[in-house]
């Protein structure tokens, strides 16, 4: 049992090393990234002799399935491998976390404060207040203070707004935000607004910020404010903490997965082990030494991922074909929102942006023309997100991304709809969100900026627009 452990661990490690890319709201950061690759040779190098052959690999890989597929059906889902890994993969130890830099860099600020647009959309009816919320339980972007800055700056330009910047969840109560207008979520991951040892504390938060939207007032997001309350398909919903190792690793592990049926047979995981060997087995002795192996297996490349089956002629329901999915942990949150976080094309990625509504007000800026745009941008779960319950004012021109781009997702959209902003009304309260954000460089995009600076005056009542969902 505790060999078998141990090879788990080793062949879980190799996978994640193989794959970089972000995992059903899941970043390399935070699922540990395949770290302490040396301290993983001693685990797989069963006779102990300091050398690895494709024998022992072989052996190790075959010992962990037979534990997976207990009944003999050859077949394994991703439940199953989640909850095998979950036995063998010891859980990260606690650490306190580091605390959030709440301070943008001068260059950054300086940038942005020079491409604000020259004047806002709209005069402001009346003073107003915004609380910008910074505080990230999950990934922390390091673009969260900029983000923050901007909106303070924006409020000085146009004098729209004063603002408050925070990073502390327990400002979101009934009495403080009575003060405000808007509270703007500056990518906010995970469950940000919640005690851990108190559920009467998280309620209360929860419903402050839900009553206060719903009462009349305005939320906004950028980012990450959609990587929050959700979970992986797979993950029991009573684990906690979460292990993001065994997300991750589950993930991976999945994607030997190459006739797309939502199971690893065991001929298919051993294809897998096979290719791994090749990858660090450079000099082809048939045995990779311990000195070399850290080197080796980090620098086993990405595979291509598994084609997937489409639903009939892609006009089907968009169900997630994925046998892992993302299910919302706070379900009023998630729906305010209009979605939240399954996938995303790494930082880097050019996008061009289509203006879904040329001639809405929010959309004005545009002069009806789409635009272009580097940054991480994200993909959404598609039980969640729906034109049916926002309005679109800007998505991913899907037609526009080549083939190759197309294919670093597993299980993309068979719709092809990649919304990137929307606004909904919640209650008598307004809703505005923007997936881009990540890069502090994209907070001295002109355009972003406008965008930003019109979805903060919907929100807080000056800019009126259409909010009804854009299928009705």
């Amino acid at each position: 049992m505790r060999l078998r452990g141990a090879v788990g661990l080793v062949a879980a490690a190799v996978i994640v090393a193989m794959h970089v890319g972000g995992f059903g709201g899941v970043t390399a950061q935070q699922r540990g990234g395949g770290a302490g690759n040396a301290a993983l040779f001693p685990l797989l190098d069963a006779n102990k002799d300091g050398m690895l052959t494709r024998e022992e690999l072989r052996a190790g890989l075959d010992a962990w399935y037979t534990k997976w597929d207990s009944a003999g059906t050859n077949g394994v889902a991703m439940e199953q491998v989640f909850r095998g890994l979950a036995e063998v993969v010891p859980p990260p130890p606690p650490t306190a976390p580091a605390p959030q830099n709440q301070t943008p860099a001068p260059e950054h600020v300086a940038a942005m404060i020079a491409a604000l647009p020259a004047k806002a959309p709209v005069a402001a009816a009346k003073p107003r207040k915004v609380l910008v919320l910074g505080k990230a339980q999950g990934f922390v972007h390091s673009s969260i203070p900029i983000a923050a800055r901007t909106i303070e700056e924006m409020g000085k330009k146009y004098g729209a707004w004063s603002t408050t910047i925070t990073y502390d969840p327990a400002d979101i109560n009934e009495a403080n935000l009575r003060q405000y207008d808007a509270v703007f979520l500056a990518s906010t991951t995970g469950q940000f607004l919640d005690d851990p040892n108190d559920t009467k504390i998280t309620e209360a938060r929860r419903k402050a910020l839900l009553d206060f939207v719903r009462g009349g007032k305005g939320v906004a997001g950028v980012h990450a404010a959609c990587d929050s309350y959700h979970r992986s398909s797979a993950q029991p919903s009573n684990a906690a903490p979460v292990n993001w190792a065994v997300l991750g690793i589950a993930s991976r592990v999945m994607a030997g997965d190459v006739n797309g049926d939502g199971k690893l047979t065991r001929q298919e995981f051993a294809a897998l082990g096979e290719r791994w060997f090749e990858k660090m087995d450079t000099d082809r002795a048939g045995r990779i030494a311990q000195a070399d192996f850290p080197q080796r297996f980090a620098a086993i490349p990405a595979s291509a991922a598994p084609a997937r089956p489409t639903q009939g002629n892609g006009q089907g329901p968009a169900t997630d074909l994925t046998p892992d999915t993302q299910i919302g942990t706070w379900p009023e949150f998630n729906t305010m929102m209009g979605a939240f976080f399954k996938w995303h094309w790494n930082d880097g990625q050019p996008i061009t942006v289509k203006v879904d509504e040329p001639n809405h007000p929010l959309n004005a800026a545009f002069g009806g023309k789409s635009w272009d745009i580097v940054d991480e941008t994200y993909t959404f779960s598609r039980d969640t997100y729906s034109r049916k319950n926002l309005r679109v004012l800007t998505s991913v021109d899907y037609s526009k991304m080549s083939a190759e781009d197309k294919a670093k997702e597993n299980n993309p959209r068979n719709d092809g709809d990649y919304a990137l902003s929307w606004i909904r009304a919640a209650g008598k309260g307004r809703v505005f969100y923007e997936a881009h954000g990540h890069n502090e460089n994209v907070y001295a995009h002109k355009l972003f900026l406008q965008h930003v600076l019109a979805g903060m005056q919907y929100v807080l009542g000056d800019l009126k627009a259409d909010d009804s969902p854009s299928v009705k």
